[in-house]
């Protein structure tokens, strides 16, 4: 068998019964793929089907169709080079919870204005770093104060400290990028354990905001270039990468690795990327590689 199909249980809407796999391999069979038996990584959450196919993309595709109306996450990858060893993640949406912006921008009563642009950003409307820049002029004047405040507000994903330790255990290289700023990532890079953490950096006048953006490196293709930096600097391949984001200024680093994951995807990314992941949490990037909760690490 050449790909895998991996069907992982919506984090909070149940498990999975004998009746999904079996319907997978009916779809799977249904596009003309060879289908084994289920292989059950974690009994009631995930199931492994390996399978091979003349198109392998499509026979993913009929099995998403066949089980859209539940609450499962349905991923592929080929089975060579399952295990990735570099993980480049998305900040903001994608590790977090939040829109640090956004956060900022309620506890200084700017919400409506800053959420307009960001949700605009994210779903590609407008260029990302032009945005950025409108947005981080409104908070010209503001002190360390508010964004010490956004900063304890930050809520890791779940399942996001299980995905970076375990994949550090087992010797990958793991990344934070974020076309947000380096208060917020060296912190959320701490907590979370990533290797590396990179990010753009605010200007400031003394102790206040002067509303411009210092250094903007992290853009679209700035993630994209990171990704590939990192894997030159490891005598990796891009193949080897898994890439998870969620927004239109992912794109890019998404298309260049050889995993590509949406996590909770805006529209744009839902329509580029086959692996998206609405149900379950960040540990179906590990079920996705094979991995089995005995396997996990502590995060």
């Amino acid at each position: 068998m050449t790909h895998v199909l991996t069907l992982v249980a919506g984090a909070a809407e149940g498990r999975l019964g004998p009746s999904v796999p079996a319907a997978a391999q009916a779809a799977l069979a249904g596009a003309g793929a060879r289908v084994g038996m289920p292989d059950w990584l974690a009994p009631g959450i995930a199931c492994d089907l390996a399978y091979a196919a003349d198109d392998p993309a499509a026979a993913h595709a009929a099995a998403a169709l066949a089980l859209a109306p539940a609450a499962i996450d349905v991923l592929a990858t080929p089975v060579a080079g399952r295990r990735r060893r570099l993980l480049v993640c998305d900040m903001e949406a994608t590790v977090v919870e939040n829109e640090l912006l956004d956060d900022m921008a309620a506890l200084a009563g700017l919400g409506d204005a800053v959420a307009a642009v960001t949700r605009r950003a994210m779903a590609g409307e407008i260029d990302f770093a032009a945005s950025l820049r409108h947005r981080t002029r409104l908070f010209a004047g503001y002190g360390e104060a508010l964004l010490a405040a956004a900063a304890r507000g930050i809520r890791p994903v779940a399942g996001a400290r299980t995905l970076v330790a375990t994949m550090r255990r087992s010797g990958a290289l793991t990344a934070l990028v974020s076309g947000g700023f380096s208060i917020f990532v060296d912190r959320v890079r701490a907590e979370l354990g990533f290797d590396l953490g990179f990010a753009n950096r605010l200007a400031w006048d003394g102790d206040l905001l002067t509303g411009e953006v210092a250094e903007l490196a992290i853009t679209a293709e700035g993630k994209r270039a990171t990704l590939e930096r990192l894997a030159a600097e490891r005598h990796l391949s891009t193949a080897e990468a898994v890439a998870i984001g969620d927004g239109a200024n992912d794109l890019a680093m998404l298309a260049a690795a050889g995993l590509a994951v949406g996590f909770r995807p805006k529209p744009p990314v839902a329509a580029a990327v086959a692996n998206r992941i609405v149900h379950s949490d960040l540990t179906a990037v590990l079920y996705l590689q094979g991995y089995r909760p005995a396997e996990f690490a502590a995060g």
